[in-house]
């Protein structure tokens, strides 16, 4: 009777250790698998940091891309020889609503510039005038012939518009003083206000809607919108040429964020035949 029954005993405890695992063997598996994944983990860290790397210089590539291009589509829209820069930081020009062709000789109502003259017809399309415009004719951005110097002077060359605004076929100027110059190609501009560019720390904000001033103001009296942030370099250069015709606006930008700087260098060719 003994044997019999210690071999019943033996079977039922193998059958009972046999489905499990010992406390050692789950440790071991535990050690091996942090082994493998820190062995893993130094294989892609190098990967997944220069992905995050490449992400974040393509992010500032297309911040200070994108910040170009704004200041790029402005500069197409400025008065000629309005554009100016104030410390290499700040850059600021007259915006023009739009142009056109005045009327020199009758009939009609031509542009006198021998006499005092306060109106005269636009020939070709109407121009686009809003309350607040000014005209200006022949901007030669000098002493003398500078569209910032003022609206009312004998020798300044903008005159502030007079009555509504809307699509005119006829323009009307509040002061009495005759234009000092006739443009050669018989044309005008009709600007609604300054617009400046502004660096300051790290972010670029652009200004609008403030009263035009002899001066660059710097910043200007208005809430300015942010057009780049995280900026670590910022300069602007005016070059105007050796004639009215062409001039040249340099735009360097240096963005930096996480220790990644992206460079970017911009030129904007510039007719200024006023």
């Amino acid at each position: 009777m003994t044997g019999p029954v210690k071999f019943k005993r033996v079977a039922s405890a193998k059958r009972r250790r046999a489905p499990g695992f010992t406390l050692t063997e789950a440790i071991m598996v535990i050690v091996i698998t942090g082994i493998l994944a820190a062995m893993v983990a130094v294989f892609l860290q190098k990967p997944v940091q220069g992905f995050f790397d490449t992400a974040r210089r393509a992010a500032l590539v297309d911040a200070a891309d994108t910040a170009l291009r704004r200041i790029s589509r402005d500069l197409r829209d400025a008065l000629p020889n309005s554009v100016r820069v104030n410390g290499s930081t700040a850059l600021e020009f007259l915006h023009v609503r739009s142009a056109g062709r005045y009327r020199e000789l009758g009939p009609g109502d031509p542009l006198n510039f021998t006499a005092a003259d306060t109106s005269f017809d636009v020939l070709g399309p109407a121009v686009s005038v809003q309350p607040g415009d000014s005209v200006v004719v022949y901007n030669l951005g000098a002493s003398g012939a500078d569209a910032y110097s003022g609206n009312s002077a004998l020798t300044d060359v903008r005159r502030a518009m007079s009555g509504a605004g809307g699509s005119l076929s006829t323009v009307t100027m509040t002061s009495a003083n005759r234009l000092p110059f006739a443009s050669p190609a018989k044309r005008f501009q009709i600007v609604d206000t300054p617009v400046s560019y502004v660096c300051a720390g790290t972010q670029m904000r652009r200004y609008s809607a403030y009263a035009i001033a002899a001066a660059q103001p710097v910043p200007p009296a208005v809430a300015g919108a942010l057009i780049a942030d995280k900026l670590s370099a910022c300069s602007f250069l005016y070059a105007a040429g050796p004639s009215q015709r062409e001039a040249l606006v340099t735009v360097s930008l240096a963005l930096t964020d996480g220790g990644e700087t992206v460079s970017l260098l911009y030129q904007v060719h510039l007719n200024n035949a006023p």
